[in-house]
């Protein structure tokens, strides 16, 4: 493996995995054990970065806020070699995310032309930052080209999509009619409209949703998710669906209620489903998909499969245990370890308990720890067990790891 060339702000760690260098400097000083970025062969994972600056202060405005969150990504994608242009899909989160004004605005100055896709969720709660950013960058600037369906606004900042060598990352479609801003009364109706924005914009890149290979829905309260399992069923073919995360969250943009965005490959005989013999097939699920050399796996929870299954362990510290052989087992089938995890994202019921996560998660990536994002999506929910004994759930976990 070459060495990067180095620059006085860029420290890079050779990993165990081929081709997957960890990018850091220290303008920027993480919170956790997480790289601010992973660099493989094709893609840079920046870690959800948030508005303090090198002095740990958070500016007193939005848009200030906003600004310094995308200068720390800005940082990390320079010290990797690449430029903001690179950048090809972003999930920005914001604790109140009624007004994407000041982010549309702030998003202008940093992606004056060729946007990357986008995503924007509304969280409860972000580990102390009111505003946090991932990104995904693509090494060859000549691989990216945004792609429209016919009818999208053409004064939208954001790009519905963008083509990055063989994958397609998609932006977060609404259940919101895009043109009206009206959103249907019906629930149904409304994962129905954000799946048909998703078609329209696959089908603009020449694919459909069998090049899906991973998703993330996210839904506030308004949207059962039997409703949203049942619609989302329907498009997909069972047993070999997408690799899925599925977030409630505490609101989305524009008074919408559900929300799907993920990655698509261009080429269907790049993409394979991955299922551990524990793990049964699932009308809205695959445990993991490759894309290429890429595994997408879905976000694992403290559950234990199988007979009589259900997640029993009632702290945070517990279930990250079982979360993570969950996981394991998933990149065993793949022929991987936790060497190979280049992002993850950690949802937190509550992110008081940021530091014993912590020391849990940091167990199990002893180098190189791959780019992370963490968020609490909603305010914490009841502690109690069922008459199973079963608890509720307290994190969950989804990853990307590269062969």
């Amino acid at each position: 493996m070459k060495a990067l060339l180095l620059t006085p702000l860029l420290l890079c760690l050779s990993s165990p995995a081929a081709d997957r260098q960890a990018v850091s400097t220290p303008a920027i000083k993480p919170t956790g054990p997480y790289s601010q970025g992973i660099l493989t062969r094709d893609f840079l994972y920046v870690s959800g970065q948030g508005a303090k600056d090198a002095k740990g202060e958070i500016p007193a405005t939005q848009e200030s806020q906003l600004r310094q969150c995308f200068e720390n990504v800005k940082t990390i994608v320079e010290a990797a070699g690449l430029t903001m242009q690179h950048v090809v899909y972003t999930q920005v989160y914001l604790t109140d995310p009624t007004d994407e004004g000041p982010l549309n605005t702030v998003w202008k100055e940093y992606f004056p032309k060729q946007p990357p896709a986008r995503s924007t969720i509304g969280v409860a709660k972000l580990p102390g930052t009111p505003v946090e950013m991932s990104v995904v960058a693509v090494r060859d600037l000549t691989t990216k080209q945004p792609i429209a369906p016919p009818g999208y606004p053409a004064s939208s900042p954001l790009s519905p999509a963008v083509r990055a060598g063989d994958r397609v990352y998609l932006s977060g479609f609404l259940g919101r009619d895009i043109n009206t801003g009206q959103v249907p009364d019906d629930p149904a109706a409304q994962v129905e409209l954000s799946l048909d924005r998703m078609q329209a914009t696959l089908k603009a890149a020449g694919l459909d949703f069998r090049h899906m290979v991973f998703v993330n829905p996210y839904l506030t309260a308004k949207i059962p998710m039997g409703v949203m399992n049942r619609v989302y069923a329907k498009r997909f073919e069972f047993g070999n669906t997408p690799a899925r995360a599925t977030i409630e969250v505490a609101g989305l943009p524009s008074g919408a209620n559900i929300e799907f965005t993920g990655v698509a490959v261009v080429d269907l005989a790049k993409r394979r489903a991955v299922r551990p013999k524990n793990m049964e097939p699932s009308p809205t699920a695959s445990p993991c998909v490759f894309a290429g050399d890429t595994l997408f796996c879905s976000a694992k929870s403290g559950f234990i499969p199988g007979v009589n299954g259900g997640i029993y362990a009632s702290t945070v510290e517990t279930q990250l245990r079982q979360t993570m052989r969950n996981l394991l087992d998933g990149l065993e089938e793949a022929g991987m370890t936790f060497a190979n995890v280049a992002a993850s994202n950690v949802y937190l019921d509550n992110l008081d308990e940021f530091a014993p996560m912590n020391g849990v998660y940091a167990e199990y990536f002893k180098e190189a720890p791959p780019a992370r994002t963490t968020i609490q999506q909603l305010t914490p929910g009841k502690r109690q067990a069922d008459a199973k004994g079963h608890w509720p759930t307290l994190e969950q976990i989804s990853i990307v790891a590269v062969q």
